[in-house]
């Protein structure tokens, strides 16, 4: 009688992900953005559609996303992956990243294991960016003696698959988090080699707490290789930017001192665990979600601030047309001299 329970449970877990499978044009879209509760909101644009994926997106375990054509109005939530009765994650499925490569769509998830009894990060493979997703890692891709969540992967300039994730605080002596890279193989299922420590929570003179949040990997319009990352400050949970010094994901980072994101005297909310990606009309969008924490009134929801890209680092687009035209006339005279 339970093996029959558990086969139903089963297949009710794939059913759950494939009816999911939706035809846009027949998808009424009335979900608005501040009603939506997610945390580390990451967006897909795929197929005309923005697909958003996020920590608490579905209330039972697993992971899901919502779909939009505008980042304003939304349907589902819909379930990409269900764990089956035998997975071995069984809370903190957090932080699901979707991202498109040689032909399908892979989920970068943490999950806590009742196999290692840490929290980890897991890649999972797709045809379709709705699921049903399936765990092609076997268990987590991180070491099983540490606590690591938010993995996100970068391809380098040779078509190389990193992993960039958080070491985090919880299973550090000093209880300081760190940024690691790791080489991926081909197919996303494995480290090739040791991860490499980046930087430690502690490296900006910005931060005043233990964390390593959200690291997220963008090359700006002059090659640049930069990567937003949160912590909280004195005014709350912000976003930074690292600047990888020779480019490469795995060589020496330094920290901006001037955020990217931070609570200002007259906002009410901080937020953080940001992503950049292009619009469906070509601007460039970073999306937190905010605030960090909830109370009985307010809980977070994802927002959208555009921002700019200087050719060295990222500013927020809402700058006056003044300073963006001197921060553009300085650094293309910079790359100028260095690229002569």
């Amino acid at each position: 009688m339970k093996k029959f329970i558990s086969i139903l449970l089963v297949f009710a877990s794939i059913f759950c992900c494939l009816r999911f499978t939706v035809n846009a044009e027949e998808t009424e879209f009335t979900v608005k953005t501040d009603e939506i509760r997610i945390r580390d909101p990451f967006i897909l644009v795929a197929n005309d559609l923005y697909y958003m994926y996020g920590t608490a997106v579905v209330k039972e375990n697993g992971y899901g996303c919502y779909i939009s054509r505008d980042l304003e109005k939304w349907a589902g939530p819909y379930t990409v992956f269900a764990p089956s009765p035998e997975f071995e994650g069984i809370k903190d499925f957090w932080a699901p990243e979707c991202h498109y490569y040689n032909g399908s769509y892979y989920l970068f998830a943490s999950y806590f294991s009742s196999a290692t009894e840490h929290r980890g990060v897991s890649v999972f493979r797709a045809d379709d960016p709705l699921g049903p997703f399936e765990e092609i890692s076997n268990g987590h891709i991180t070491a099983d003696d540490i606590d690591a969540i938010d993995g996100t992967l970068y391809v380098d300039e040779n078509g190389k698959p990193w992993m960039i994730y958080c070491h985090e605080w919880t299973s550090m002596p000093d209880e300081i988090g760190a940024m690691e890279a790791a080489p991926l193989s081909d197919d996303l299922t494995h480290f090739t080699d040791d991860p490499t420590l980046l930087f430690r929570a502690n490296a900006p003179v910005w931060t005043t707490k233990g964390i390593t949040d959200g690291p997220f990997m963008y090359k700006t319009k002059y090659g640049k290789l930069i990567m937003i990352w949160s912590n909280k400050n004195n005014r709350g949970y912000c976003v930074g930017i690292a600047k990888s010094k020779d480019g490469t994901p795995n060589g020496k980072w330094s920290q901006q001192v001037t955020l990217l994101y931070s609570k200002s005297k007259t906002e009410t909310y901080d937020g953080g665990h940001g992503m950049i990606f292009r619009t469906l009309d070509g601007r460039l969008m970073m999306c937190i979600h905010s605030p960090n924490s909830r109370s009985e009134d307010v809980f977070e929801t994802a927002k959208f601030i555009e921002v700019y890209d200087t050719g060295y680092s990222l500013i927020p687009a809402s700058k006056s047309k003044l300073y963006i035209k001197i921060i553009d006339l300085v650094n293309n005279i910079r790359h100028y001299f260095e690229t002569r």
